[in-house]
């Protein structure tokens, strides 16, 4: 009999809680939305096709810096591992590291609960021998593991980056998180490094226009979830690089004078007013490894790309606190 993942989730956010975030975050000056609400069905599937354009580095980056560095990696890792991959996506990453990994019971974590079940079912006909389980949960505010993962060797695997949508201050509080999630294992972490500002606006902003349909997909989801009114040809894409505060920013433009509704609630946007709808902060190597031993971590260890554009950490937690 083939074995089937499992699926639960986690602290979920009621429609009403949805609606009184997003209409905060609308109203707010200059209005703000979570980039976690990019991934919906759709924006899931965007991305996936951003991570295959020539201009999109991270994905192949660090996808190359594991096929090289896979044994090293794996070398400082305990048997009979629980790999806790969040953010799974479409859980291709970690597909490639479950065997080298020896990897005896896989977590994928996301948002998107229904995209997940999909891309688990799938993974598990490859890998029937694996125990898995989705997790749907929303852990940019609080990350909460359910006693479903069991006691093994944890491995916490947070890939492509993700750790730059957060500022310093939340990144240092998110990995405390990981640290006490961990529970005495290790994380395994991409990086984003600083490079020439032409490769990382190019990035954000291909010539396909991919990125550009991934962020206005953005207000189609609003849209959906809190009975809005965007218009998607009211808006352009811009992806800028702020250098001193080290990041890519995401916005969307007003093209035109808008005014936007939902309700209980309602906002006017003047011609070139914009939301900021994502950061991504670039790291200096130096400069994360100390952010990792400051959130308890130790024995870190990093491998990079030949152009030093990408790195990958792995870091033990020792006891939670």
């Amino acid at each position: 009999m083939v074995r089937s993942p499992r699926l639960i989730e986690v602290d979920r956010q009621e429609p009403a809680a949805i609606r009184a975030e997003l209409s905060g975050e609308l109203a707010a000056s200059p209005a703000v939305i979570s980039p976690k609400y990019f991934y919906d069905a759709l924006g899931s599937r965007l991305f996936a096709a951003i991570t295959e354009l020539p201009e999109y580095y991270p994905t192949r980056t660090e996808a190359a810096i594991f096929a090289r560095h896979v044994e090293a990696i794996a070398a400082g890792l305990p048997s009979g591992l629980t790999l806790v991959d969040l953010g799974a996506g479409n859980c291709e990453k970690a597909a490639r590291l479950l065997v080298p990994f020896a990897v005896r019971t896989y977590v994928a974590v996301d948002i998107s609960a229904a995209f997940l079940r999909d891309s688990l079912e799938r993974l598990q006909q490859q890998h029937p021998d694996i125990d898995m389980l989705g997790v749907g949960t929303d852990f940019s505010h609080r990350l909460s593991l359910p006693g479903e993962i069991g006691d093994g060797p944890r491995l916490l695997f947070y890939p492509g980056s993700s750790i730059g949508n957060f500022t310093p201050a939340q990144a240092l509080d998110f990995l405390r998180q990981l640290q006490r999630a961990a529970q005495g294992g290790s994380l395994l972490i991409g990086v984003d490094l600083l490079k020439p500002v032409e490769v990382l606006e190019a990035a954000y902003d291909d010539s396909l226009g991919v990125t550009a349909a991934f962020n206005r997909n953005l207000l189609r989801h609003i849209n959906r979830l809190i009975g809005s009114d965007f218009a998607l040809a009211d808006w352009r894409h811009l992806a800028l690089f702020n250098g001193a505060q080290s990041r890519i920013e995401m916005h969307l433009e007003a093209v035109r004078a808008v005014s936007v509704r939902w309700p209980g609630g309602e906002r006017a946007f003047a011609a070139g007013e914009r939301m900021h709808t994502e950061n991504s902060y670039k790291w200096r190597p130096e400069d994360f490894a100390a952010l990792l031993g400051k959130a308890g971590f130790s024995a870190i260890q990093r491998w990079t790309d030949e152009r030093g554009w990408f790195a990958v950490f792995l870091a033990q937690a020792g006891e939670g606190r």
